[in-house]
């Protein structure tokens, strides 16, 4: 594999940078994910970049100790992978996602945690545990449409788990949005979902988490997105102004 140039992006160049899933400097959900990296990197987060020899971001991956992790997950001692992802299915079969991997893994071990752990799902919004497995992590947990894996640099069985988010969806009665600036996308949803909401007549109740400790205990797998009505989870990662009108026809039998 030819030399992959490695960027880390953080609140003094992520202006310059940008951010992999989110380019537009000026939008509100960049605003809002910059203002987020900037409190989150005082507690370890770390965002890197892989760019070709054009300069051109090809990948990324989030990673944050797991004590800080923004998902539903108990994993102390740990370094936990929020997000990664390569573009390009040439990059996926080239090694990309395994070398960021590695990047990510020797940072861990330099400071001197248990292992890696990750979320994984086949579903939307998280990566698929594949790329996982064939870098040496094993699933431990499974919830739902979602799977715990962790690489362990020990011989010692990880004392790892998801945490049941089920539990505090009945907490959420009637029409609620509960979102995080973990991702640029919020943003657009929450605005998009409250003018639909407003043209709908609906008291959507909007819950923002603002710690790692509030998207512990989410209502969802991904933690920081969920929709629910009347304590039932209706979408668990963001979604579109048209899927929330499909949606509300369902429910409203529109």
């Amino acid at each position: 594999m030819a030399t992959l140039n490695i960027t880390d992006v953080n609140p003094s160049n992520v202006i310059e940078e940008t951010l992999f899933c989110s380019k537009d400097i000026k939008s509100v959900g960049f605003k809002a994910k910059q203002d987020w990296l900037e409190k989150r990197h005082q507690e370890g987060l770390r965002i890197k970049l892989i760019k070709n020899n054009e300069g051109k971001p090809i990948a990324f991956i989030e990673y944050i100790p797991a004590e800080y992790a923004w998902r539903p997950i108990k994993a102390e001692g740990y370094m936990f992978v929020h997000c990664m992802f390569v573009y390009r299915k040439n990059d996926r079969e080239n090694g990309v996602g395994s070398e960021l991997l590695k990047v990510c893994e020797q940072e861990a071990k330099s400071e001197g945690m248990k292992g890696l752990v990750a979320m994984t799902s086949n579903g939307s919004w998280i990566a698929n545990k594949g790329l996982f497995l064939k870098n040496g992590f094993t699933e431990v947990d499974k919830r739902g449409r979602f799977e715990l894996v962790v690489k362990n640099f020990s011989g010692s069985t990880p004392s790892v788990e998801l945490i049941d988010w089920t539990k505090e969806q009945a907490k959420y009665q009637g029409w609620n949005l509960i979102y995080a600036d973990q991702c640029p996308w919020h943003q657009k949803a929450f605005d998009v979902l409250q003018k639909v909401a407003k043209e709908h007549g609906l008291d959507l109740k909007i819950t923002k988490l603002h710690t790692a400790k509030d998207a512990q205990k989410a209502p969802s797998g991904f933690g920081v997105f969920s929709l629910i009505k009347d304590g039932r989870l209706l979408e668990d990662h963001y979604i579109s102004e048209t899927r929330f009108k499909n949606i509300l026809k369902k429910e409203l039998k529109l």
